[in-house]
């Protein structure tokens, strides 16, 4: 049962690898957060629009679970679901390496909403993207 509602295809660049020769663990946070970024655009939703009306979605906790290594030139899909917990709009994601389909990492995002410095009860804009 695929019960990913998103994807985004990436290819690993030369710079983001380590002296190991795979992909640095810093650097996957910065695909997770792209994934998200990209997926609330094509449902639009738009940061900056959030910040002009003074709501913040920010992030509050990252889990990441590292399964197998990216290497350069390596192409894979990020994937992602979101389901609201309490105040929370926990993004679900994962990332595959395309030639085998293996799971690379597993992250759990917590995010929230604030306005004013204040915690929010919701957000109408990420309510609509929940299954």
């Amino acid at each position: 049962m695929n019960i990913y509602i998103y994807e985004l295809e990436f290819k690993v660049r030369d710079y983001e690898c380590d002296l190991q020769g795979i992909v640095n663990n810093s650097v996957y946070q910065n695909y997770l957060e792209h994934t998200r970024h990209e997926f609330l655009l094509e449902n639009g939703v738009s940061f900056s629009d959030l910040h002009d009306r003074g709501i913040d979605a920010v992030v509050a906790r990252v889990q990441i679970a590292y399964k197998n290594s990216l290497r350069s030139k390596d192409s894979f899909i990020s994937k992602l679901y979101v389901e609201k917990d309490g105040i929370k709009y926990v993004f679900h994601q994962a990332i595959f390496r395309k030639s085998d389909n293996k799971l690379c990492i597993k992250a759990k995002i917590d995010t929230v909403a604030t306005q004013g410095g204040k915690l929010l009860s919701g957000l109408a804009e990420f309510d609509k993207l929940i299954n």
